[in-house]
């Protein structure tokens, strides 16, 4: 199967009315094939796009409860994961108890490697010697019974605000609110858990009589929409709605530390973009966990001190760097002894007991894109268990592959078909890449499910205006389920091929269009050479690339960010 496939089909005519040819193009390969739809899908509406937070199953319960906690000052913890949904749904719940004066409770956020996701029993004891009444997790919770059991038995009320699929054997608390549980009439089931935790305060201000200024809550939008668009939720339905308006607030937000973090990473809080969450703040959200406390990044995004704020942007940005140094460490210590090796097999499985856990889903990119195979990487870090995560070559299905491993060698295993994570037992460590290996010859058809780029249309240089872009722009933000527009460019010859950046590991192409106008075509972390093909000057080649504009510069620039090169 090809690696691309051009979707370059005719819309059929009369489909939509008032809508450009390449509007109506891209809303079509993207299954939006009625006119209605596809006006609602241009003009995403809070107040008409949006649900009624009564329709999820259990919020009158949890809101009651909460209420009566506010209402007798009793002792509440608020349990959220430790990434970039659990960290900016916390700070929702968080800013509404403040906001109605509420002072009686405190933020607890597990660390990764030492407590892993979801409750724990040692954290749940805690919380009971604290003399707790109520726990309510954020994006968590659904898969923890036992622990749900400790609480109850310990007097506390447990609500559970989670968004992850629940399991058959469902947890015994005060209140579950989820959309994808048994029995939940809402009507949209994609929520993010920061989205689920809004939907709660929402409907705790319309029942809770509070003293609040009209429409408030719309300012919360700001981490529902960091939380939505790096939570890799498909971003249609209620989740677009979040995502737009989110990045609406995203670009006025007054909090202190998201404006200092912005500043330090040279990102333009005014032209805010997805792809600016998602290639800076977020990555700066989840450093704190992956390097040690999550708390790092819930206390930049929650204060209101300037002071604090700038420390705590300073102190994210700095261990961001340090993640990355450590990541590029391991990967060079990875190829190291794969080249010592000689021969790799069809499954790549490297590890080390001192590498982070945390970091190894970074390693794994890195050593698939490098060898074009699935790779398998495993740690420890001071955690009693071997922990590993790996990456799809972009054509074997992970979770397949791993299910045909053997018994003994995986205690667990999960994700998705390109990426996944794994626990090892201490003896099946040792027989880990042999027992992928065998996996890997026993895998079928079914087994294979190739990454496919879909080219949404061939374009010329002359085609690329601000114009084109202006009609891009109306289908954003992007992400799953909405992915960015894909062109292709038939040969096509760079008037320049070099590299950029402090390290020259980063690629600029210029191209001509007819009137011997510049066209700029670039990408991160490549080379000339990084291709099937060394690319040169003067050479046909095919260019895959998204349109884009740069606010790097004195002014915005229109250029390409590249795909791929052919």
């Amino acid at each position: 199967m090809d690696k691309y496939e051009i979707k370059d089909s005719p819309v059929a005519n009369g489909v939509y009315t008032g809508l450009s040819e390449i509007t109506g193009r891209l809303l079509y390969n993207r299954g939006i094939t009625e006119n209605d739809e596809a006006h609602v899908f241009l003009n995403p509406s809070y107040d008409e796009h949006t649900h009624d937070p009564f329709l999820l199953k259990g919020v009158d319960k949890a809101v009651e409860r909460i209420l009566t906690a506010i209402k007798e000052n009793q002792k509440t913890v608020i349990f959220s994961d430790y990434d970039t949904d659990g960290i900016p749904g916390a700070v929702v719940l968080h800013d509404f108890f403040k906001k109605v004066g509420y002072e009686n409770f405190t933020n607890y956020i597990p660390h990764r490697n030492r407590e892993g996701f979801g409750l724990n029993t040692e954290a749940v004891k805690k919380f009971i010697d604290e003399k707790t009444d109520v726990l309510i997790t954020i994006d968590c919770g659904i898969a923890n019974f036992d622990e749900v059991e400790v609480a109850n038995e310990g007097g506390i009320d447990v609500i559970i605000t989670d968004h992850h699929l629940p399991n058959h054997k469902i947890p015994n608390a005060y209140a579950i609110v989820n959309p994808k549980q048994a029995g939940c009439e809402y009507p949209f089931k994609e929520l993010c858990g920061a989205a689920v935790v809004y939907k709660l305060v929402q409907a705790l201000i319309a029942k809770g009589e509070f003293e609040i200024r009209d429409g408030w809550e719309k300012w919360l939008l700001d981490m529902v929409g960091i939380a939505t668009v790096s939570d890799m939720v498909p971003l249609v339905g209620e989740n677009r709605v979040f995502a737009r308006y989110g990045l609406k607030v995203l670009r006025k937000s007054p909090r202190p530390g998201l404006q200092h973090l912005l500043k330090l990473s040279r990102t333009s809080q005014k032209y805010l973009t997805e792809e600016d969450i998602g290639f800076t703040i977020g990555p700066r959200i989840n450093a704190a966990s992956r390097m040690d406390k999550p708390e790092d990044a819930f206390a930049l995004l929650s204060t209101d001190d300037l002071e604090h704020a700038g420390t705590h942007a300073e102190h994210l940005d700095h261990i961001n760097n340090e993640r990355k140094g450590v990541v590029a460490s391991m990967v060079k210590e990875a190829k190291k002894k794969l080249k010592e090796r000689g021969e790799i097999g069809p499954v790549i499985v490297i590890g080390n007991p001192h590498w982070k856990p945390s970091l190894l889903g970074l390693v794994c990119n890195s050593l698939s894109e490098a060898h074009n195979k699935p790779s398998f990487a495993w740690g420890r870090d001071g955690s009693p268990t071997i922990k590993g995560s790996c990456r799809s070559d972009g054509v074997i299905n992970l979770v397949h592959l791993m299910e045909k491993v053997e018994d003994g060698v995986l205690s667990e295993y999960g994700g998705h078909a390109f990426s996944g994570g794994f626990s090892a037992t201490e003896e099946g460590i040792h027989m880990l890449e042999e027992a992928l290996t065998k996996a890997h010859t026993a895998l079928d058809p079914d087994d294979v499910a190739v990454n496919l780029i879909t080219i949404d249309s061939q374009l010329s240089f002359d085609d690329i205006t601000w114009g084109l872009y202006d009609e891009i722009e109306k289908l954003s933000p992007y992400g799953v389920g909405n992915p960015k527009p894909v062109f292709l460019f038939k040969d096509v010859k760079p008037t320049f091929v070099g590299t950029f950046g402090k390290q020259k590991n980063h690629l600029k192409l210029i191209f001509l269009n007819s009137l011997g106008e510049k066209i700029n075509a670039i990408t991160f972390f490549k080379t000339p050479d990084s291709f099937k093909d060394t690319i040169k000057e003067g050479d046909k080649i095919n260019l895959i690339a998204h349109l884009e504009k740069s606010t790097f510069g004195y002014k915005p620039e229109l250029r390409l960010r590249i795909v791929d090169i052919l």
